[in-house]
């Protein structure tokens, strides 16, 4: 299933960030990605051919300098719970970006997300979930 957004900004270019920039270029997105550490872009990410930007995101230049007014959507997926919220605080409210999405650690922090109308991925609570499911489902042959 493709997404129906072609022009997706990332914020984080770690594991998570890397992949979803493979991915998305790969199904014929634009995609920019923004880390603030040059050697972040070391870490290949099959299928990218998009936009990379060394800076702090939180920063409005560097968010123009991706064409933030272009976006469909902006994904912020660092390691940091207060920059992923900040940053897609500031392109859902101040640049209008109509999807926006940012991964959140802590569980506790993500209705402070929906307050501001942001859509959460929890790495935590899908971990937690997953491994609540994995023991609580029968095992076979046993009761």
């Amino acid at each position: 299933m493709q997404p129906p957004y072609e022009y997706i900004i990332i914020v984080g270019h770690g594991r998570l960030g890397a992949l979803l920039a493979g991915r998305l270029s790969s199904l014929g997105r634009s995609v920019v990605v923004i880390d603030h550490q040059e050697t972040a872009f070391d870490r290949g990410a099959p299928g990218f051919s998009g936009f990379k930007i060394t800076g702090d995101a939180a920063e409005l230049d560097v968010l123009r300098q991706a064409k933030i007014d272009k976006a469909d959507c902006l994904l912020a997926v660092t390691n940091q719970d207060n920059l992923n919220l900040m940053v897609a605080q500031v392109a859902k409210t101040v640049f209008q970006v109509p999807k926006v999405m940012a991964r959140v650690f802590d569980p506790a922090r993500e209705a402070v997300y929906r307050r501001f109308g942001i859509e959460t991925i929890s790495p935590t609570q899908l971990s937690a979930d997953a491994f609540l499911t994995a023991l609580l489902e029968p095992v076979e042959g046993q009761r």
